[in-house]
């Protein structure tokens, strides 16, 4: 007698003929038709040029992916085969994924990098400057590494006199980069530090991978001093090195960054001083000439007569030069006047030539004499002028200059000496020794 199976039958009868041939299966292909529902759960594709198989990837597999599963992205995976009874299709339902070509954890740091890229936390604009000399150096990394060690040698040997705030978190391992991110955001909040060393020393990329964390990433952006990540090696970067304010391949060289050196500092400091020194007493020089000379106009009348009588001197030297030049000018004019007349009539007009002359020549000197006594009458004004203004012509009318003695300051109100001083009195043909016997001033 036959035996007549339902659909269902079948179905069941099927899967389980798959499943135990292909329990534990590993092929390649490329992704497709990829949905990712609110359940969690990944459905896709996986094909090559000439066939697909329907695949799934549930949620408790898909959140132990350290990557992105993205349309086109060819991968390898470990999966056994069964149907999916509802619709009667056979499918893969996958327990292992991992990109062909490039392992997971290089896949999932490409897509992370380009990710923050993308946001701007890697811009160039964003990064700060180190602080010259900083007050305090916070320090996040493990205390049993090699990297603190050098650290504080290096903070030490550089700049002793330098504060040092340690966190202590652990630079691997799950837990690590939650530990990071937090020891990062407290010391940004604290206010206690200058600039922040984020590091470890050299490993693997698993080892270095808390450094590539998302959170460790956005903490170190958001810090709000300045950071140095100093993860691994010369030959290693992390993502916290592209967030970093500075990346140093070293912790060594971070600290070396961070910390000036305190001899240079001082012998920078000290020739600073010095030239600041220098400059301030060329500076205090050069007012006390100007306050000399100030005095010397003010206060000695003398120097002032000087000054006068000097430029007097030069006003007359200019006057005579310039007489000279006026009478030279007219011999040359009368001589020209003289030529000319020959050559017009010399024998015809001999004789009035002969008196033409004379009257020239006569007209000559009564100009000469003209000229001659504006200039004196002119000398004579600006000897009025400078007599009027010498202190020794106000001394000729009865006054006189009063200084104190000893000291030589001029008096200028009865508050300057008191009953008993002497004072020299300065007149138009000398001097006068004076004693106080009385100071009288206007009520």
């Amino acid at each position: 007698m036959k035996q007549i199976l339902t659909v269902s039958e079948l179905s069941l009868l099927i899967r389980d003929r798959l499943e135990q041939i292909f329990s534990d299966i590993w092929f390649e292909g490329e992704v497709s038709n990829l949905r990712t529902p609110s359940s969690g759960h990944l459905y896709f594709s996986l094909k090559d040029s000439r066939s697909q198989i329907r695949a799934v990837l549930f949620k408790a597999q898909a959140q132990r992916l350290r990557f992105t599963l993205k349309e086109g992205l060819c991968v390898i995976v470990r999966a056994h085969v069964t149907v999916y009874e509802p619709r009667g299709e056979y499918q893969a339902v996958l327990d292992y994924v991992e990109p062909k070509g490039l392992g997971a954890l290089q896949l999932a740091l490409e897509q992370l990098k380009e990710k923050l890229e993308r946001e701007g936390l890697f811009d160039r604009a964003r990064k700060r400057p180190l602080p010259v000399l900083p007050r305090r150096v916070g320090v996040v990394t493990s205390l049993s590494g090699a990297a603190i060690r050098d650290i504080l040698t290096v903070l030490r040997r550089r700049c002793p006199l330098l504060s040092i705030l340690i966190v202590p978190v652990p630079v691997q391992g799950d837990g690590a980069a939650p530990r990071i991110a937090e020891a990062i955001r407290w010391l940004s909040d604290s206010g206690e530090v200058d600039v922040m060393i984020v590091g470890r020393g050299g490993g693997s990329l698993e080892d270095l991978w808390c450094f590539n964390d998302e959170a460790v990433v956005r903490a170190i952006a958001a810090a709000r001093v300045p950071v140095v990540s100093a993860v691994g090696h010369e030959i290693d970067y992390t993502l916290a090195d592209f967030a970093a304010d500075v990346r140093a391949p070293t912790p060594s060289a971070a600290a070396e960054a961070v910390a000036p050196v305190l001899k240079e500092l001082v012998r920078t400091l000290t020739s600073h001083s010095g030239r600041q020194e220098a400059a301030m007493r060329r500076c205090i020089e050069q007012a006390r000439h100007r306050v000399v000379a100030v005095r010397r106009a003010l206060f000695d009348p003398t120097w002032q007569l000087q000054r006068h009588a000097q430029y007097l001197d030069e006003l007359s030297h200019r006057l005579s030069g310039a007489l000279i030049e006026s009478l030279r000018d007219l011999t040359h004019g009368v001589t020209g006047l003289r030529h000319r007349l020959s050559l017009a009539n010399p024998l015809g007009r001999l004789r009035g030539s002969a008196v033409l002359v004379p009257q020239l020549l006569k007209r000559m000197e009564q100009g000469i004499c003209r000229i001659l006594a504006l200039r004196r009458q002119a000398v004579r004004s600006l000897a009025a002028a400078l007599n009027s203004l010498s202190p020794l012509a106000v001394l000729a009318r009865g006054y006189s200059i009063l200084q104190t003695v000893p000291g030589g300051a001029v008096v200028t109100q009865t508050a300057d000496v008191k009953a008993g001083d002497e004072v020299r009195a300065q007149l138009a043909d000398g001097q006068l020794l004076c004693g106080v016997r009385e100071v009288r001033p206007d009520s």
